[in-house]
């Protein structure tokens, strides 16, 4: 019996950049990845029918940049949404997928964000779907509205919009659950100058979080991914 399953697809934004966990619990799950970096020149598929859904990752750009390839990716979006294939949007992810469905990507005002470990709560849908980590690494300057007719799953007080649900299978999440440790070390080393930012916290911080809070929120992931592609094969 053949149990393969058709490929993710794979977004990444940065030459070194990896899927983490995120890539490791899906091939646990027995799914190939198909990675691809549109930034560098990748193209993405015209359909999804090859693939059992995709994920779309962080970076250091802007949903609001007017990069050629940040516009194509956004406009890419309309793929998974209609096709109806599962699809997971991780913090610039989520934020892309925000703009695809026409809401606003944002920093707040006073300059405030989210670098460290910071709490969320889970909505009433977001405890209906599943148990969620009270604490989860961040590290954004922006944030999003909530598209008109997405269901808000969970939320945090300096952003409130933390996560949600379009139709049955587009999720976006503005906090990372996929970093290793070593991931975890590497953004604390060249991320350093952003410590400074206002409410962001020292590198110790991270390191120290992780110990603290880390298991939760990869046991949070493995459900999370079993929800997103639940059906896909």
């Amino acid at each position: 019996m053949n149990d393969r399953k058709k490929p993710v697809l794979i977004i990444l934004h940065q030459e070194r950049s990896t899927p983490g966990r995120v890539g490791q619990l899906l091939m646990q799950k027995r799914f190939p990845l198909d990675i691809r970096r549109p930034a560098l020149g990748d193209t993405l598929p015209s359909t999804l029918e090859n693939h059992s859904g995709a994920v779309v990752f962080g970076g250091p750009m802007s949903a609001n940049d007017n990069e050629d390839y940040v516009r194509r990716e956004i406009d890419w979006l309309d793929v998974p949404l209609k096709e109806d294939r599962p699809f997971l949007g991780i913090c610039l992810g989520a934020q892309m997928l925000a703009r695809q469905l026409g809401a606003k990507v944002y920093g707040n005002h006073d300059g405030s964000v989210e670098i460290g470990w910071y709490p969320i709560e889970a909505t009433n849908n977001g405890r209906m779907l599943m148990k969620w980590p009270s604490m989860v690494y961040q590290f954004h300057r922006e944030g999003f509205d909530l598209p008109h007719g997405a269901e808000l799953l969970a939320r945090g007080d300096l952003y409130p919009n933390q996560a949600y649900r379009y139709g049955k299978k587009a999720y976006g999440v503005q906090f990372h659950a996929e970093l290793t440790r070593m991931m975890m070390q590497s953004w604390v080393v060249r991320g350093a100058s952003r410590f400074t930012l206002p409410k962001a916290q020292p590198g110790s911080a991270h390191l120290e979080g992780r110990m603290l809070h880390d298991r939760a929120l990869k046991a949070w992931l493995d459900n999370f991914l079993d929800i997103v592609f639940e059906e896909a094969g």
